[in-house]
This record gives structure tokens, sequence and C-alpha cells, in this order.
């Protein structure tokens, strides 16, 4: 499938918006119950002067994919010999419990050796970047706006992946969850994020870059593959139904040259890619 761009207007993205995670940056943990509602006020209020002027933007698509060992290949076509786009993968040292094993992403999606092809999507969202421009004069609400920017971002791609499990890849086409349940992450499959504990060197930015052209819905890249505006969400999709989201862990000094060495990069700019998850000597 070719990348699909979805736009939404504000007020559709607004009730995936969880707001856990917005009282939690502003660190209002164990706060009263009428402190957070006025804040949820004065929130909702800055986001409904937005509708009509602002959108939020979503850009996916879904490969053809097989694993091997701990890459995984992206086919352009389903034919027998479609070129591929090879994406490395990092795997866990160290299980979190004895007797579990070390996981990586690719291991929810069938193995070249099985001759079966499989499924993984790719996705990236975004909000306008314009929205924070008419604050910039004043502390609160430019802090408010990139809250709710944030947030924004994380919502679009919670619709979006509803949107692509009941329709676009639909392998649950008859999904009925309440919000609580999206938000409890009740739904069969994962959307890992790159820079999250499971999916953290921010590079691979630069390889979905390449399959999405994330500049169709305003995203740029900086040297370190971080994503402009700062409101921005990319990752991969799985369908497995074990699929689940896990820590990473610390990478070892075997792990970075091997992994290195499969994604083609410089083992010291690798490095630097994965200085927060590199085991400290």
């Amino acid at each position: 499938m070719h990348p699909q761009v979805l736009t939404y207007d504000i007020d559709e993205v607004v009730p995936y918006i969880n707001w856990l995670y917005f009282y939690h940056a502003w660190g209002m943990s164990g706060k009263p119950l009428a402190e957070k509602q006025r804040l949820r006020d004065e929130a909702s209020a800055m986001m409904q002067s937005w509708q009509g002027r602002y959108h939020t933007h979503a850009i996916f698509a879904l490969y053809s994919a097989n694993a091997d060992m701990d890459d995984l290949l992206l086919y352009a076509d389903d034919t027998a010999d479609a070129r591929f786009t090879r994406i490395p993968l990092l795997r866990q040292q160290h299980p979190v419990a004895a007797g579990s094993p070390n996981l990586c992403l690719a291991d929810f999606v069938r193995p070249l050796s099985g001759g079966v092809r499989d499924r993984v999507g790719l996705f990236c969202a975004s909000v306008e970047a314009g929205v924070l421009e008419a604050y910039r004069g004043d502390d609160y609400l430019s802090m408010m706006a990139q809250v709710l920017s944030d947030r924004l971002a994380e919502a679009t791609v919670e619709k979006m992946h509803l949107e692509v499990r009941r329709h676009f890849w639909g392998y649950a086409p008859h999904e009925h969850l309440t919000m609580e349940q999206l938000h409890r992450e009740e739904y069969q499959g994962i959307r890992p994020a790159v820079g999250y504990p499971s999916l953290p060197d921010v590079s691979v930015n630069f390889e979905l870059d390449q399959l999405l052209t994330m500049s169709q819905i305003g995203i740029r890249l900086t040297e370190s593959g971080m994503m402009m505006p700062h409101s921005s969400v990319s990752g991969l999709m799985f369908a497995h139904p074990q699929a689940h989201y896990f820590d990473l862990g610390k990478i070892d000094e075997e792990q970075l040259r091997d992994y290195a060495r499969r994604r083609g990069i410089p083992v010291e700019l690798m490095r630097r890619y994965l200085q927060s998850s590199l085991i400290k000597k």
C-alpha cells in the first residue's frame, strides 16, 4: 500500500486524548479534582479556538513483510522477487523475568524461513506547527499550547490506529472498544513509537522517512533524527495477537557493534544515537 495521508479537524481528535498524561505534564498528580477540572476547562477552551483553523495529520503505509532474524524486511510489492527495505532492530539482552524470552519486535512478524509473508505498518503523525505561533509572548499559554499539541499528536495516532485496525488493515473489523479500553490498549496489536523503550533508536526515523515521506504532513528531521515540529509521533504497527510492549533495557558493546553493522552506520555515530540506552563503562 502506498502511504496514505489522513487529516483531522481538532474536534475529531479531542475525544481520543488521554488526559492522565496531560495532568502528568502539569505535575497535577494528587491535586484536588476541582483544580484539575479548571485546568482541563482552560485546555478545552483553547482547543475549541483552534477548531477550523488548525488540523492534525497522520501518514501511514502497510507493507508486506518478513522477519530475518532481528531485521524487518519490508517489500515494495507482493511479487516473489520484490525489492525490500531492511530495518534492523534491537533485542533485549536481559529478560525481565527468569525463563522469559529476550524479545525483539521482529519476533512478532512471520520469519523469512517460513516462506509466508506477513504485514507491518509504518506511521507518523503531527500537529500543524502554526498552532504555537500565537502564544510566543505568553509563557503560560505557550506551555499550554505545547502540552496540548503533544496530546493531540498522540490522540491522532490513537484515532489513526483504530481506523487502520478496523478498515485499512482490517484485521479487527468488529472491534468496538470504549475510550477507556483504547487507552488501556485492550485492542489486538501494538504501535511502538520511535524513541520509546522497545524502539529507542531515534535514527530509525531516517528509514521511516524514506518510506513515508514525512514532509507530506510537514515533518522534517534534524541531524539526529528528531522530528520537527516537536509534537510529532512515529513508529511501527504490528498485528500479531501476542504482540505486546516491552522495555529493551540496556545495550552492551557487542550488540551495539552488531546493530551498527546491520544498519550500515559507523559504530561511534550509532553510539551517539543510542547513548542513553548503552551500558555505562
